[in-house]
């Protein structure tokens, strides 16, 4: 077994309670060489690092088990997902959820549907689509009950992707860095406009990683107003402030 994946295995149960099976930590190896394969060629992470990879993608993506409790049957949806992450990785660790990666960009997308058919998962589908259209379909708006992002965008943009996507009861969680909390306090008026309140916000540490992370945890409380999300480009440009 790789050092990078008894790394893996130790700090999943030590940090999370985590116990990965033979079977997911071959899944894990599989994939780790296939994105440093694609990266070769295609641009889709500047992680290639057998032990960046191990921490900063795939413990960083199973930190959200710190919130994430999920249910069998229940439906997550990982918006801006890149290369999978969070939601392949704890799709691999949550065999019971059921899994949308949504992702605008085609490579990372290919990339996705990939490695979801490489690895036999099922119960998974990979949408190319801006996260602004796919809050408005009916297909998809207020079908899930967890939305996760990375990296995506500040807490109030990344909060008109994520809540019209959620049932009411469902839960938003958001990874950020070191300015979590304060845009944790910068969300509080599109928390009220989108439906939302703020549950948690709980520290992420990772192994020999020195800058703080935290999760943002949201509850959605009330139905999202028909008007969320905006149309594409606006939802940057006119983030909801008070």
């Amino acid at each position: 077994m790789p050092t990078e994946v008894q790394e893996l295995a130790r700090a999943a149960q030590s940090r999370f309670g985590l116990r990965l099976s033979d079977g997911q930590l071959q899944a894990f190896t599989f994939y780790a060489r296939e994105l440093q394969d694609w990266n070769l060629r295609v641009n889709l992470t500047a992680i290639t690092d057998p032990h960046e990879i191990t921490v900063k993608h795939f413990l960083d993506s199973l930190s959200c088990l710190l919130a994430l409790k999920p249910r069998p049957g229940d439906k997550l949806v990982d918006v801006g997902s890149g290369a999978g992450f969070p939601g392949i990785p704890l799709r691999i660790a949550c065999p019971q959820i059921e899994l949308v990666v949504v992702e605008s960009i085609g490579k990372k997308a290919d990339f996705c549907r990939h490695i979801v058919g490489l690895l036999g998962l099922d119960g998974v589908q990979v949408v190319q689509a801006r996260a602004e259209l796919i809050g408005r379909s009916a297909e998809h708006r207020g079908r899930y009950d967890w939305a996760v992002a990375r990296a995506v965008a500040r807490l109030p943009v990344l909060l008109e992707y994520l809540l019209p996507l959620l049932r009411v009861g469902g839960a938003a969680i958001a990874q950020k860095g070191e300015s979590g909390l304060a845009e944790a306090e910068s969300a509080q008026a599109a928390l009220q406009v989108l439906g939302g309140e703020l549950r948690q916000v709980i520290p992420v540490k990772l192994p020999g990683a020195g800058e703080a992370r935290y999760l943002i945890v949201v509850r959605k409380i009330s139905e999202t107003p028909a008007q969320y999300p905006r149309r594409p480009g606006i939802v940057t440009k006119r983030p909801i402030q008070s």
